[in-house]
């Protein structure tokens, strides 16, 4: 080493340590060792649970607790439920406090609006937030947005087009759906007007399902794990099963079918539902068919009715039918005799039900709403209207529903009784399905719209998204939507990945 080299490295090294301190000792077998005395062992301060350390020992939980509240009200009701309780104990108190959920709701709702409709006794006032900052988040401006992909795509105007009027004789239906089924010409590839939403700004995507029908799609179901699945009926007899996970569109995978059947009925298909694997359609052939979706859709059973099948309700092995016949009946499909009640609520067709553990409702042309106790087997009550009811959605203690004149309608379910709260005029003509959770409401209608609000009197409109035909019917799951269209198609609204 030059005497240069050395000189540079003691004027370091006097820089690096004042005078009369003595340098650290470091041997030369362990050039890197540390000082003795430098602890390695964990402060006492490093050690505390704390949301917000710093250095002069304040912390977040050392403020107030109504200071605390007030910054907890001001992240994300998703933030709140389920990352400041794995923060610390603490802090996960703050998705308990009952009115601070209160009051986001009243903030999410408007100052002018009722929220909720129904009975606050009991009301899941946390999962409600969460459902209104995401209906908030996803559809508000969607409907200017798609407008604007409508525009761009050159897409034509839905008041020049023939509305399709749902028959709502139907004494006149159910002749009409064992007969010849008529086929419409326009479909979702030959209209412009029905383009793929690829904006990637907005939170959801638009899909229009590959074409598989070729008649009205009158119901539709979105089905297993992470909305994987879509289910259609048609007026052309048949039940599609579709995967969403397939491709940009998703995938037709078969057409379900009966033995030594082509089609899936030999009437039109008119409603569905599911429970687990077991999937039941109804149909104008006045069947009930079973379908086993672990076994791809394989038949499991066929129950015969004695008129058309109208509605459906499905709780785990027990299935729910309304007919034409003004029928109520109640089958438990494990059984080699699958009866287990005929119920005569009304006097004309039953049209629309829904129904949990305890209750059954039932709406039906002769203008009147049923509650049954399933428990006590008795009728609890009856409700006259002015109109008839075509849709139906019942969660906690608050029903909503939609009937021939436009008109959506809210119920409240308290002490085993049903009391009509208020109804709203949301659409012009036919409201052909509702769907209600705590913070979320769906309506779709004969008039070609679809609206989504929160759940509020009145109830609050995000978006309205116009079609070209009457809508039929609709599912709505875990923030995804689809609806079944009087144009053959099935369209799908679901959030990005």
């Amino acid at each position: 080493m030059s005497r240069t080299s050395v000189a540079l490295e003691d004027e370091e090294e006097k820089q690096r340590c004042p005078a009369g301190a003595n340098p650290p000792n470091f041997t030369h077998d362990t050039p890197h060792s540390l000082p003795e005395r430098l602890s390695l062992e964990p402060s006492v301060s490093a050690m505390e649970t704390s949301p917000s350390p710093s250095s002069n020992g304040i912390n977040l939980l050392s403020l107030p607790w109504e200071i605390v509240t007030q910054i907890a009200s001001h992240l994300p009701a998703q933030c709140v439920m389920n990352v400041l309780p794995r923060v610390c104990q603490t802090l996960g108190k703050l998705g308990e406090d009952r009115l601070a959920w209160q009051l986001r709701a009243q903030k999410l709702s408007g100052p002018a609006a009722s929220f909720p409709v129904g009975p606050k006794e009991d009301f899941d006032w946390s999962k409600a937030c969460l459902e209104l900052e995401q209906m908030i988040g996803c559809w508000t401006g969607h409907e200017i947005q798609a407008a604007r992909q409508e525009e761009a795509a050159g897409g034509v105007n839905s008041e020049n087009l023939v509305e399709m009027q749902l028959d709502v004789d139907l004494n006149g239906a159910v002749g009409a759906g064992e007969e010849n089924v008529q086929v419409q010409s326009q479909n979702a590839s030959d209209s412009p007007h029905l383009i793929e939403s690829s904006s990637s700004s907005s939170p959801l995507e638009h899909i229009i399902l590959p074409s598989g029908h070729i008649a009205d799609v009158n119901c539709v179901l979105l089905l297993g794990g992470e909305k994987a699945m879509c289910v259609s009926g048609s007026r052309d007899r048949n039940v599609n099963l579709w995967d969403l996970r397939e491709g940009p569109r998703g995938k037709l995978m078969h057409t379900l079918a009966g033995r030594g059947t082509i089609s899936t009925h030999r009437g039109w298909v008119w409603c569905l539902a599911s429970s687990g694997p077991l999937l039941v359609s109804g149909s104008f052939d006045s069947t009930l068919r079973l379908w086993d979706l672990e076994a791809g859709g394989a038949e499991r059973g066929l129950i015969q009715c004695k008129a058309a099948v109208l509605c459906l309700s499905c709780e785990r092995d027990m299935v729910l039918a309304g007919s034409h016949d003004q029928k109520l009946s109640i089958f438990d499909t494990r059984a080699a005799d699958p009866l287990v009640k005929s119920l005569r609520l009304h006097s004309d067709a039953v049209l629309c039900l829904a129904s949990d553990d305890q209750y059954i409702l039932s709406g039906s042309k002769d203008q009147t709403v049923a509650l049954f106790d399933r428990r006590a087997e008795k009728l609890l009550q009856k409700v006259k209207l002015r109109s008839y009811l075509l849709s139906l959605s019942y969660s906690g203690r608050e029903v909503w529903a939609g009937d021939n004149r436009g008109l959506v309608h809210t119920f409240s379910m308290h002490n085993s009784s049903l009391t009509p709260i208020s109804q709203f005029n949301i659409h012009r003509s036919l409201v052909t399905g509702v769907h209600y959770s705590p913070g979320a409401l769906y309506t779709c209608s004969s008039d070609r719209t679809i609206k989504v609000h929160l759940p509020c009197a009145p109830p609050k409109t995000l978006c309205t998204l116009h079609h070209q035909a009457g809508v039929n019917g609709l599912s709505v799951e875990g923030g995804t939507l689809a609806i079944a269209s009087g144009d053959m198609n099935v369209e799908v609204w679901r959030p990005r990945v």
